[in-house]
């Protein structure tokens, strides 16, 4: 297997690798499992996607692709690999929960794999811009009988319709044995079938061992409270299939003395909101210096490790990070030496690694060969201050609202703050899909993103060595994010490729320089550079050519305007869904039924006016002014939705002011035998686009479940 582990994809109804083609090889850390998509299996299920809009199941899956069981369906893997076990990322309607049928080579096993919506729908109204998010959850699985390469293992939903993403398959190893001369746990009373609780035998077991080992046998324990006081000590257990701690806070402290080694189990809490008040994380606090933390899973909490204090020369290693509610490992101050290396991160509610300088600045530190795969909320790395940092050879993916891919930042959020400082190194990182639409900004963020948010970037930051592959949006963005000009200099961008970027390489919206070398980019959306600093009249953004570009030398004429994705100034793609992805307003909505449904990719979801109070009205905001030829209106496919005439007239504007009759009003037949599809032509050159309806025979409300928008 590769360093960055092995992702499947589809491609011609053939089962093909996604090769990224990293500047690094050794982008991403070595993983012991490979990950299939869904939309790669065979099955019955609908494939959902591709969708980079907030907000959506697709936009928040990997490869922004998943696919959707109802009762009955499955999906069918050809396992890469010899395995023993199993762990899928999937979703489940908002207050259901259920389980899959697993079925290995055609034979159905006892075991089910469970499903359920409490780890997600998070929401964060006090985050500017956050909607409701977490969509996906992780649940594995011990097969209970080995498989080889070229099995089949299938995933069939019962009772409770489930959208899968991705399985990964692995060989697990066997529990390890007891350390000589441990203390174990149970031999402190604690309780492996999780019945008791074991909290207090864990604090007795660890007293017990200074300098030495407490041993977590194979079982599971159930932890009501925190541990303190523990330093000088290793926690050892049979391996994270096998050991595992059911708890929601594991390690409490402020300090430490240090020498804290904690390997090979697994902690699950039982966090479903995020509560930034309560420490419900792995560790809260500090470990002390030279401590270690190695071979864990830790799920299901506010934070994996958020780290105060002193944690000199810690080291953070080969663990898995899924399903917090907020970051997965924050250095908060005071760290220096520290290496955080060869981890894999999926859905984090927030940067899923991260290092803030609050208090103090964190410094010699790096983040080198981590995968980060999903973050819902926030940036896949973020640096926030610090002095002398390094960000090496990472692969970071999917990014969704409010981040990017990495982040260089000297954003504070509080005092005392230690902007950056040094040398900051961004080396051989690999950014797949990364950056989003910020809609605090009303434009997005790029895939890597340095951002004098507080104060003007005086660090010498060196990007060397990247790989930026379908980025939404931009590839590399110098802005300074609270909108007051701060200055983004002494920056280097030296070896980098970029591959359909969907607006531009070069976003520019502050002052400042940055010089580029051997940067080549193909398949670029809109223009090469977007260079507008901001605010107007604040100063000038440098881009210096160093040599060896190619690819990307125009440049965004109009600063009044923002690109879009595939807009490029030839103009825009005659095939495009205009209206995906745009903001929509209505009249009324009901229930979950809002306006943003019509308008998200997904054929299944739909906005429905309020109830029993004709006329109601679906806005969508096309951007700009476009010579609109035809309207596609759609409802859901499904046999259920009974034909319906739907009365509608369609309006436009130009300013969003005053509106005109586009197409009179008439009747429209939805019909399932059909699609339930309507296309109208259209004739009109407008920016705002409306649709009127007066009446709907097959319910009290306007109802659309895809507004689409074509210019030809």
């Amino acid at each position: 297997m590769s360093a960055i582990g092995t992702v499947v994809a589809v491609a011609a109804g053939m089962l093909v690798a996604l090769a990224p083609a990293p500047a690094h090889a050794a982008a991403g850390a070595t993983l012991p499992f490979t990950s299939v998509e869904a939309e790669a299996a065979t099955g019955t299920g609908t494939a959902i996607g591709p969708d980079h809009t907030q907000g959506t199941l697709a936009s928040e899956a990997s490869g922004r692709r998943a696919v959707r069981l109802d009762a009955g369906q499955r999906v069918e893997f050809s396992v890469p690999r010899a395995a023993n076990a199993v762990n899928v990322s999937y979703s489940v309607p908002d207050g259901r929960s259920g389980s899959l049928d697993v079925y290995v080579n055609g034979r159905k096993l006892a075991r089910t794999l469970p499903v359920t919506s409490r780890y997600s729908y998070v929401d964060t109204p006090w985050i500017a811009g956050a909607r409701t998010h977490h969509f996906y959850d992780n649940s594995r699985l011990l097969l209970g009988t080995d498989v080889r390469a070229g099995d089949t293992v299938a995933l069939q939903a019962t009772g409770v319709q489930v959208t899968v993403d991705v399985a990964d398959f692995e060989q697990a190893s066997a529990p390890a044995d007891r350390p000589a001369g441990s203390v174990s746990v149970t031999d402190k009373g604690a309780d492996p079938s999780g019945a008791a609780d074991s909290t207090q035998a864990f604090r007795e077991a660890i007293a017990a061992a200074p300098g030495g080992v407490v041993w977590i046998p194979p079982g599971e324990y159930r932890l009501t409270s925190s541990l303190s006081g523990v330093q000088n000590v290793t926690l050892r257990g049979a391996g994270h299939w096998h050991s595992i701690v059911r708890g929601s806070r594991f390690i409490d402290q402020q300090s430490s003395s240090g020498n804290v080694h904690l390997k090979d189990f697994a902690v699950i809490g039982e966090v479903t909101e995020r509560v930034d008040s309560s420490p419900d994380n792995f560790v809260n606090g500090s470990l002390g210096p030279g401590s270690s933390v190695s071979g864990m899973w830790l799920q299901h909490l506010k934070v994996g490790l958020w780290l105060t204090g002193s944690n000199d020369n810690l080291v953070v290693e080969n663990n898995r990070f899924l399903d917090m509610t907020a970051d997965g490992l924050n250095l908060n101050g005071n760290a220096r030496g520290v290496r955080v290396r060869n981890n894999f991160l999926r859905n984090q509610g927030d940067d899923a690694l991260a290092m803030w300088s609050l208090h103090a600045p964190n410094s010699d530190s790096s983040f080198e060969n981590n995968t980060v795969s999903q973050p819902n909320l926030a940036n896949g790395i973020a640096i926030y201050g610090g002095t002398d940092i390094t960000v090496r050879n990472n692969l970071v993916t999917d990014t969704n609202a409010l981040g990017s891919g990495i982040a260089i930042s000297n954003q504070k959020f509080l005092d005392p703050f230690h902007p950056l400082a040094g040398t900051i190194t961004v080396d051989g990182n690999t950014l797949v899909r990364t950056g989003a639409m910020n809609p605090n900004w009303n434009h997005p963020m790029g895939a890597l993103r340095v951002d004098s948010y507080d104060s003007a970037i005086e660090a010498q930051v060196r990007i060397t060595g990247t790989t930026v592959t379908d980025s939404p949006y931009s590839a590399f963005e110098f802005v300074s994010g609270s909108g007051r000009g701060y200055a983004a200099k002494n920056i280097t961008v030296d070896g980098a490729t970029v591959t359909k970027a969907g607006t531009v390489v070069v976003q520019a919206e502050t002052q400042g320089a940055a010089t580029f070398r051997n940067v080549t980019a193909t398949g670029v959306g809109s223009a090469g550079v977007y260079n507008c600093p901001h605010p107007s009249g604040s100063g000038t953004f440098t881009v210096t050519d160093g040599g060896g570009n190619s690819g990307w030398g125009s440049t965004w004429s109009d600063c009044s305007t923002w690109p879009r994705p595939g807009e490029g100034e030839p103009g825009p793609d005659p095939d495009r869904n205009l209206a995906q992805g745009r903001p929509a307003s209505a009249t009324g909505s009901q229930d979950v039924y809002t306006p943003g449904k019509a308008v998200d990719g997904d054929a299944h979801s739909y906005w429905e006016s309020a109830n029993h109070a004709f006329p109601q009205s679906l806005t969508v905001d096309l951007g700009t002014v476009r010579p609109v030829r035809r309207l596609v209106l759609k409802l859901p496919p499904q046999a259920a939705w009974q034909a319906r005439t739907q009365t509608l007239s369609v309006q436009g504007s130009t300013d969003g002011a005053s509106y005109a009759t586009v197409v009179a009003s008439r009747a429209y037949r939805f019909d399932p035998a059909t699609g339930n599809t309507v296309t109208i032509p259209v004739s009109g050159d407008l920016r705002h686009l409306r649709l009127h309806v007066t009446g709907n025979t097959g319910w009290p409300a306007a109802q659309f479940s895809e507004v689409e928008a074509y210019l030809s």
